[in-house]
C-alpha cells in the first residue's frame, strides 16, 4: 500500500483520468436534477463541485458512487464506462457528511472494515490500517472508540477508512458541514494535505465557496443542474464566466450601465458618468445595450468627489478585522460595498456621511450583457 507516492498531477498536462460526458438525472420534476453535465478530471486532481442547495452536485456524486443510475450520459475512468457497475465494483472511497463510524468498534476496527469485507489477511489489515492512520496523523488512536474523539479526529478516521482500501477515486460529500467554524478551517488544510500526500483523484461536494477556493485545484460551479463554469479558484473568482458565478463566488458589486458607441469607441455610462473600460470590449453588444458590470469590493477605490466620475455618500462603515466594510450610495441610487484597508488613504475619506468619488481599474471589472 502506497499512500504517499505522487503529488497531484497537473490538469493541463495529464490525460483525463475521469470523463463525465453529458451526464443527466431526472427525478421527474420540472427540470432535470443534473442536465447534460460534461467535464474531465486529471489523475491526482482535487475537483470541487460547488453550488447552492438543489443545484445537482450531490446527485452527481451519487451517480458517480453508483447509488443512482444516470438517466443518460457516461462516467468513464481510464476510458472504461462505469455507469453499469455496482458501487462495490468501482474502486471508490466515499466519505459521508455524517462520518458514519461504527460506535461499538475501535478506530482501528472502523478503518479495517472495508478490508475485512474484501477478505484481506489479518496481517495485511494491520499493516494497511497502521499506514492509513499514519497518513491522517492518528497512529496512536487505534484503540479508541469514536465517542472518545473530537469531530475533526472522527473526520480523519472516516478518511482513513476510505483510503485504506486503496481507491482509485475519493468522493467527499460535504465532509465539513457538521463541524464548527474553527474546526472547519483546520480540517480544510488537513484534508487537502492528505489528498496531496496520497495523490488520490478526489471529487469534493460543497456549498461553501471558501472550502472550494482554499482546497480545490479546480472548481466546477453548478446551478439548476447545469455546469456554469469550471476553472481554477483564481479563474472562477477573477474571471467569472456568467453573472451567477460572479455573484456566487465571493462578494460582488453589480452596476446597471448602458453601452455607448461613438465613432466605434465603446464607453459605459452609469448615473450619467463614464466608467473605466477594458481596452477590448469583452462582449458583443449593440449601441444602447444594457450591460451588467461586476466589481469585487476589494477593487473599489475612493477619492475626493469631483464632477468627473461616480460620486456618492458613505452610508455605513463597519470594522470587520482586516478590512473596513464601507457602503457608498451613489448619486443615481445604486449602492456599492468597498472593502478598505485600515489606516489607508481611502479609509480616511470614508467617514459616515462623507461625500466621496468612486473608481476602480478597468481590469478589475467583469461585463455581462443583460
Amino acid at each position: 500500500m502506497n499512500l504517499h507516492l505522487s503529488p497531484a498531477a497537473s490538469a493541463d498536462t495529464a490525460p483525463p483520468h475521469i470523463r463525465i460526458d453529458r451526464l443527466s438525472f431526472d427525478y421527474g420534476g420540472a427540470r432535470p436534477a443534473v442536465d447534460a453535465l460534461s467535464f474531465d478530471i486529471a489523475k491526482g486532481e482535487f475537483i470541487g463541485l460547488l453550488g447552492p442547495s438543489g443545484c445537482g452536485k450531490s446527485t452527481t456524486l451519487r451517480m458517480f458512487a453508483g447509488l443512482l443510475a444516470p438517466t443518460s450520459g457516461q462516467i468513464t475512468i481510464g476510458g472504461q464506462n462505469i455507469v453499469s457497475r455496482p458501487p462495490w465494483d468501482r474502486n471508490l472511497g466515499l466519505v459521508f457528511q455524517s462520518y458514519a463510524l461504527f460506535p461499538h468498534m475501535t478506530v482501528a476496527q472502523n478503518v479495517a472494515f472495508g478490508l475485512r469485507l474484501r477478505k484481506v489477511s489479518k496481517e495485511d489489515q494491520r499493516a494497511r490500517v497502521a499506514e492509513a492512520l499514519r497518513a491522517v496523523r492518528l497512529e496512536s488512536f487505534g484503540a479508541r472508540r469514536p465517542s472518545e474523539l473530537s469531530g475533526g479526529q472522527q473526520q480523519r478516521v472516516a478518511i482513513a477508512r476510505a483510503i485504506v482500501i486503496e481507491p482509485e477515486i475519493l468522493l467527499l460529500d460535504e465532509p465539513l458541514s457538521n463541524l464548527d467554524a474553527r474546526l472547519r478551517d483546520e480540517m480544510r488544510f488537513e484534508i487537502r494535505d492528505i489528498q496531496t500526500r496520497t495523490g488520490i483523484t478526489t471529487l469534493f461536494v460543497t456549498h461553501d465557496q471558501q472550502e472550494a477556493l482554499t482546497m480545490c485545484d479546480r472548481i466546477a460551479v453548478m446551478n439548476a443542474g447545469k455546469l456554469e463554469q469550471i476553472g481554477t479558484p483564481a479563474e472562477v473568482y477573477d474571471r467569472a464566466a456568467t453573472p451567477f458565478v460572479a455573484n456566487f463566488i465571493g462578494r460582488a458589486n453589480n452596476l446597471a450601465t448602458t453601452l455607448s458607441l461613438s465613432a466605434g469607441q465603446p464607453t459605459l455610462v452609469c448615473d450619467g458618468q463614464t466608467l473605466p473600460l477594458p481596452t477590448d470590449l469583452p462582449i458583443n453588444a449593440a449601441n444602447g445595450s444594457s450591460i451588467a458590470v461586476m466589481v469585487r469590493p476589494h477593487a473599489i477605490r475612493l477619492r475626493p468627489p469631483s464632477s468627473d466620475g461616480l460620486t456618492g455618500t458613505v452610508v455605513r462603515r463597519v470594522f470587520v478585522g482586516s478590512t473596513i466594510e464601507t457602503a457608498i450610495k451613489l448619486d443615481g441610487g445604486q449602492t456599492l460595498i468597498a472593502e478598505l484597508r485600515p489606516n489607508s488613504d481611502d479609509t480616511a475619506l470614508a467617514a459616515e456621511g462623507a461625500r466621496v468619488g468612486v473608481d476602480w481599474l478597468a481590469r478589475d471589472m467583469r461585463l455581462f450583457a443583460s
